[in-house]
């Protein structure tokens, strides 16, 4: 930055009889130039105050800008100031060279005023006696300030609060706000730059219900945070926030002010002061063009920050010091020699510092300025001010050491009104206003009927013209065009509008606004797409492709297991003629082709000639059935659940995805605040949107009514409030609601400018919203009044099942597997043991020999039963026929089979 140094006097002070000029340098860090120019008006009015010296000047002075982060710069600047005759320092109001500055004042006895945040005076006091005090902060202490801060919230009695700040100087700002614990409840948290953390911060604290907050930030982030916190609808009435900024008066709050929210904040300087009115009409006269950047005034017309007050009233410090000077006689050489490099202080540097800080008492535009003995300020005032309709209202002050000070002004009770007819302009739209059976009814006549109940008054009601809601424009020539119903109200023509009529900012220069009756949002409706025809294999659907290929692998893995246990095991070769038990054939009733059919059958829960007869088998075969059991009970419950569910894709799911496809239309209400979202938006989906709906050919502009006929038509999306949308939504089957909320805004009552109503209606809306009142009529006109009931639709998808639900029956059938084939091998090596005993053969070679036969024969093949392998029981009336005799075998039979 190339900075610039701008001299306006001669640098030699001059004496005239026995007074002296002196002179004051004034420097500058980070600061705007008109700050600048304040201090050089100040001066100048200053020199111009015949009360000191008439016809002559009091001070000289000049003006320097000191680079930023640059310690030794400032200080050299500063020495070469204090060479040339500076025997007064104004400034700096950057911290960082403020201490700088101060040191090089303590040491050469050169008085230095200032005005800037020292946090130091939590840790250390700033003004010790340890030194030689030679500085003035007009800024008042911090912890004075944060005290102020704590009996302010204390007065409002929460119980719980959030503090959120943007910078660590803010946890020291609020440090006495951190002792109302453990009375208040205080959560912390720090804001991010980035607006999507914001969002989510803001939509956290809404769940949460936080609905009480600190706000610490700079005064350029203020409307950006609020914006945020709007667009999440984090402020509405259930909030109160309450910011430190001592500029708050600085900041336009239009947007705000029909939000609902309690929007509280505090300043030095009491805005409606005849002090303030008068510096503020001299400073027009001496700027009259707000555009120009070197006023004071630039980007804030006719508002003075506290930066300036601060600069008007340090000056105004050094006209009573001089005052001071001449009352008492007290002759100051202000031509004495000084120089930073010998070291050498003004002698009557500290004389000049106690006439500074012992000045009489005066108000300036920071309120009552008085100094302690070290030059610091302890004597303050903080104005209290809430957001109104209107402006900010002065609803109180504090003052240290205690709270015995502050005083808050209570609100004004609800007048009670004579028996008044107003009028009433609405727009006729379902089920905010109908016209039936020769009378008006809706939900907003409902409300009107309400609060004209309480404020005991009357009103007729006029249909708007076209039924129109109306905005104003301004024309290049600078005249403006109303239209509707807010043409009616600018030109008085009506006392009242009530419809959904929506509340925002360009309506709000020219007309007033109630508090919100109903918060909402723009949001799109869309038919409800239809379902997918059923695919021809749609019975596959309960299960997932998973699951079907591991039903396919068990199946065809239990049944191979099956024949190998059924092999194994001889209980299940058995005498396939049980009335002959001389016969020599045993056989098996599981061949590959009879077990696949027996697990088949069984997993189609169908009989089956088929029945295991050995334990091993057996176990198995439960397994089977038990798997079969929850398989087929699962897959009859999803598949009913997929028969009466159907799977709805919409091709749209936000406003986004409107943006980014060109098939479907889309469009809103000509001249609604819908339309004026778009088109004044900055967001690139928003105005890519406006833009698209602003050249489509044919028009896609419509009002409520045609855009629904158009939606239900095909191919047509609709943007409007929510609650206009729900009200369609509850009524036909064939609508829905797509995306969420694009913006935050409410339905409020519009009345002409500085309406006499305004205030008294805003507040019977509010208790009407705290007792429940309004929603009930919500319910009544949204969902009790329709002729159908949507909610038995089939909306929802149900998904397969996969593997991880029925992972638990794969399981027991593997387990089942494993216990049936150990058994089986068991069976197998017990019988080849014992006959190996019984026959007194090798039992190694016995199970080679029952493993050979049994993998080489087939079903029906014949064995001989004298090997051991057990037949089938023969009766005692069988064995009685045959003469009662044992039947024996020949065991030199060979079992040959061919």
């Amino acid at each position: 930055m190339q900075w610039v140094v701008l001299c306006f006097l001669c640098n030699v002070p001059v004496i005239h009889g026995n007074f002296q000029q002196y002179r004051v340098d004034g420097f500058f860090g980070d600061s705007s130039l008109g700050v600048i120019n304040m201090f050089k008006w100040a001066m100048k009015e200053m020199n111009m105050d015949s009360t000191i010296h008439p016809g002559m000047p009091i001070a000289n002075f000049m003006t320097q800008l000191l680079p930023n982060d640059d310690a030794f710069e400032a200080g050299k600047q500063v020495c070469e100031a204090i060479q040339n005759g500076s025997r007064v320092i104004f400034g700096p109001f950057d911290r960082a060279a403020a201490d700088h500055v101060q040191s090089i004042g303590r040491g050469l006895q050169i008085p230095v005023l200032q005005a800037h945040w020292d946090p130091r005076d939590l840790m250390t006091n700033s003004f010790s006696r340890d030194r030689i005090p030679a500085h003035v902060n007009l800024y008042p202490s911090v912890g004075n300030l944060s005290q102020g801060y704590r009996e302010i919230i204390s007065h409002f009695r929460w119980k719980n609060l959030t503090l959120l700040y943007e910078d660590e100087d803010g946890l020291i700002r609020a440090q006495e706000i951190l002792k109302l614990e453990p009375e208040t409840h205080v959560y912390l948290r720090k804001m991010e730059a980035h607006p999507e953390m914001m969002y989510n911060m803001f939509t956290d604290m809404k769940d949460k219900e936080e609905y009480r907050v600190v706000l610490d930030c700079k005064t350029s982030s203020i409307v950006p945070i609020l914006q945020k916190a709007l667009q999440c609808n984090a402020l509405t009435e259930n909030f109160h926030y309450f910011l430190t900024n001592l500029d708050l008066h600085m900041v336009d709050l239009e947007l705000f002010k029909y939000s609902g929210a309690n929007i509280t904040g505090v300043s030095l300087i009491d805005i409606n002061s005849r002090a303030v009115a008068e510096v503020k009409s001299k400073l027009s006269s001496s700027f009259p063009d707000n555009r120009d950047q070197y006023s004071p005034f630039y980007n804030a017309p006719q508002k003075i920050s506290t930066q300036l007050a601060f600069v008007y009233d340090s000056v105004r410090l050094l006209r009573e010091a001089l005052n001071g000077t001449l009352a008492s006689r007290r002759q100051l050489n202000f031509t004495q020699a000084v120089s930073c490099s010998r070291a050498t202080p003004w002698e009557d540097g500290r004389d000049f510092y106690d006439f500074i800080k012992s000045s009489t008492v005066f108000d300036g535009l920071t309120g009552k300025v008085q100094l302690g003995n070290f030059g610091e300020r302890d004597v303050f005032r903080l104005n209290i001010y809430q957001l109104s309709r209107s402006n900010l209202k002065h609803i109180g002050y504090w003052e240290p050491p205690s709270t015995a000070q502050m005083q808050l002004i209570p609100r004004n009770e609800t007048r009670h009104r004579g028996p008044e007819t107003y009028k009433l302009v609405v727009v006729m739209v379902e089920p905010y206003v109908i016209y039936k059976d020769g009378k008006y009814e809706g939900f907003c006549i409902d409300i009107m009927d309400a609060i004209a109940e309480r404020l005991n008054f009357r009103y007729e009601v006029i249909q708007s013209p076209k039924n129109e809601y109306g905005n104003c424009d301004e024309l290049s020539n600078g005249s403006v065009t109303c239209t509707g119903m807010v043409k009616m109200l600018v030109e008085r023509q009506v006392d009242m509008a009530i419809t959904g009529f929506t509340i925002t900012h360009a309506r709000a220069k020219y007309i007033d606004f109630t508090k919100p009756f109903m918060n909402l949002g723009i949001t799109v409706l869309f038919r409800k797409p239809k379902p997918d025809p059923p695919e021809l294999m749609s019975f596959l659907a309960p299960l997932d492709n998973t699951v079907w290929a591991g039903i396919i692998t068990v199946f065809l893995g239990i049944s191979l297991v099956l024949l190998l246990t059924a092999r194994f095991t001889p209980y299940e070769w058995i005498n396939p003629h049980p009335c002959d038990p001389t016969t020599e054939e045993v056989e098996n009733q599981f061949s590959p082709l009879s077990s696949l059919w027996y697990v088949i059958a069984a997993l189609m829960q169908q009989g089956c000639e088929l029945a295991p007869v050995a334990v091993s088998t057996r176990t198995l075969a439960a397994s089977w059935w038990f798997f079969t059991l929850i398989l087929i009970s699962s897959y009859t419950a999803n598949l009913a659940a997929f028969l009466t569910v159907e799977n709805v894709v919409s091709p749209i799911e936000s406003a986004e995805d409107l943006a980014s496809q060109t098939v479907i239309k889309f469009g809103t209400t000509q001249g609604g605040s819908t339309m004026d979202f778009f088109r004044n938006s900055s967001n690139p989906t928003y105005v890519k949107m406006y833009n698209i709906m602003e050249r489509a050919s044919p028009p896609v502009w419509a009002d409520i009514v045609e855009g629904e006929r158009r939606v239900l038509g095909g191919d047509y999306a609709y943007l409007s409030e929510s609650s206009s949308i729900e009200y369609r939504v509850e009524r036909n089957c064939d609508l829905m609601q797509v995306g969420n909320w694009l913006d935050s805004k409410g339905y409020g009552i519009g009345l002409p400018k500085d309406s006499d109503l305004t205030d008294d209606v805003s507040r019977e809306i509010i208790k009407l919203k705290e007792e429940q009142i309004i929603q009930s009529m919500y319910d009544k006109w949204w969902k009790q009044k329709k002729d159908v009931d949507c909610s038995g639709g089939k909306t929802q998808t149900t998904n397969p099942l996969t593997m991880q639900n029925v992972g638990g029956i794969f399981l027991v059938l593997i387990g089942g597997t494993i216990v049936g084939l150990l058994v089986a091998f068991g069976e197998f090596l017990w019988i080849a043991r014992q006959n190996a005993r019984k026959y007194k053969s090798r039992w190694r070679s016995e199970i080679c020999k029952e493993f050979r036969f049994e993998w080489k024969c087939g079903h029906g093949f014949h064995k001989s039963t004298e090997n051991g392998l057990q037949n089938i029981p023969l009766t005692k009336s069988y064995i009685k026929a045959n003469g009662g005799q044992d039947i024996t075998y020949d065991r030199n039979i060979q079992d040959d089979v061919t």
